[in-house]
């Protein structure tokens, strides 16, 4: 499969998987909507910037970097308007490290 769409898949993936965590948090239950719908989105755009920056960077070891890198700044975006930075960006972080596997190992 192309880049591209497998950074949108795997991002998207693993993005609603974060968003779910979320009930496993009893304070976050009367926001599990928003959180679900942005941790998808998060993991969507992380996913499509992974995709874009394996077509052009070789390297499974940069790939995973950048998308460490990718997942760190979107991370920090979103955990800036709520500051709940501890439980945001280590989540964002991994998902970009294992949008960058995965796009490195089987995106053509």
């Amino acid at each position: 499969m192309k880049r591209v769409p497998l950074g949108l898949i795997a991002g998207g993936g693993l993005g609603l998987l974060d968003g779910l965590s979320a009930f496993l948090i009893p304070e976050a239950q009367g926001m599990m909507t928003e959180i679900i719908v942005w941790g998808t989105g998060k993991g969507l755009v992380t996913g499509l910037l992974v995709g874009v920056i394996a077509c052009k960077v070789e390297g499974v070891g940069k790939n995973v970097l950048a998308g460490g890198a990718v997942g760190a700044v979107l991370s920090l975006l979103a955990a800036i308007s709520t500051g709940s930075y501890v439980e945001i960006v280590p989540t964002g972080i991994v998902i970009g490290l294992l949008a960058g596997l995965i796009v490195s190992k089987w995106g053509k």
